[in-house]
């Protein structure tokens, strides 16, 4: 028996879509170069400030490969011998269906494509990331919020912020928070607990960037399984038309930024637990807690202090 199957661009296209969604799904946000600091008292004063990078993945090229990989311009179709598994010439009557069923599909590609643009848009407050402009758009939603002093936008998804907000922990608090973003992963959170506690967690500045490990290997996995099908259609393309394309299929994957920074907490309460290397150091202002953030940070930094 004899049959055909698609191109390997094919699969890559698949891998890079199924590593978008994963990708969006669990960490929409990652810190870069930063210096972090959340000051505690006793009162439930608190004043937290965040100085550095904050990437923003939909805007990176991840998103622009997804689009340039729905592209709806068809690719001949290879053929296989079902018993030796070589590849072989299609005969006419083969190309033929081929390309019927790639024009019959052309509908529910279409739909797939504006349900996935749709999606992209509803997850960032309603703007359009294939948008030139929607950089700058999310850099003046964030200046008119309240904390935000500078919002610079360095492209690639890149921003360059220096944020510092004051007030009474009386509630809750999270950053980072954008508004019109239905979800977003926090860098830091901060929860007050009965008996006058407060939980410190810092999931975005932990391991993957507080993303989820077994996620953050499936996404691996994916990339490098569509890195690899690129390096083979390119390959196979060379072979077959003579052509010396020196492009390297992985440079056109997103390149997110190295996470390197400090997180601080300085405090006049009393610290019933934390995980830094070397524990609490004493000075004019209180008690501090500092933990180094880089790629061999193996826990995300938290802490349990009690203010009242």
């Amino acid at each position: 028996m004899l049959h055909w199957t698609n191109r390997p661009r094919r699969f890559a296209a698949a891998a890079l879509a199924a590593g978008l969604a994963v990708l969006l799904t669990g960490c929409l946000l990652t810190p870069g170069k930063f210096a972090a600091s959340l000051d505690l008292r006793k009162s439930g004063a608190f004043t937290y400030k965040y100085d550095g990078e904050i990437h923003l993945l939909a805007l990176s090229k991840l998103a622009q490969m997804g689009q340039g990989m729905g592209s709806d311009e068809y690719v001949e179709e290879s053929c296989y011998d079902d018993e030796t598994f070589e590849e072989r010439d299609c005969t006419a009557e083969e190309k033929a269906e081929h390309r019927k069923a790639w024009d019959e599909g052309a509908s529910a590609r279409k739909a797939k494509k504006e349900q996935d643009a749709a999606a992209m848009r509803a997850m960032l407050g309603g703007i359009d990331p294939a948008d030139p402009a929607a950089a700058e758009e999310l850099a003046a939603r964030l200046r008119r919020q309240v904390g935000w002093n500078r919002v610079d936008y360095k492209g690639d998804g890149l921003f360059d912020v220096s944020f510092a907000l004051t007030g009474k922990l009386d509630h809750d608090f999270l950053f980072p928070t954008f508004e019109g973003f239905p979800m977003a992963n926090f860098f830091v959170t901060a929860t007050r607990r009965t008996g006058g506690a407060v939980r410190v967690d810092a999931p975005g500045f932990g391991p993957q960037a507080g993303g989820n490990p077994f996620q953050s290997m499936m996404m691996g996995g994916m990339m490098a399984g569509a890195a690899e099908a690129a390096a083979a259609d390119a390959a196979d393309a060379a072979a077959s038309e003579g052509a010396n394309d020196d492009s390297d299929p992985a440079e056109a994957m997103p390149q997110l930024p190295t996470v390197d920074g400090t997180f601080t907490i300085t405090t006049d309460g009393d610290i019933l637990a934390n995980n830094t290397d070397e524990g609490a150091s004493v000075g004019a202002t209180g008690k501090t807690l500092t933990w180094q953030i880089n790629v061999r940070t193996k826990q995300a930094p938290t802490a349990l202090i009690k203010i009242d």
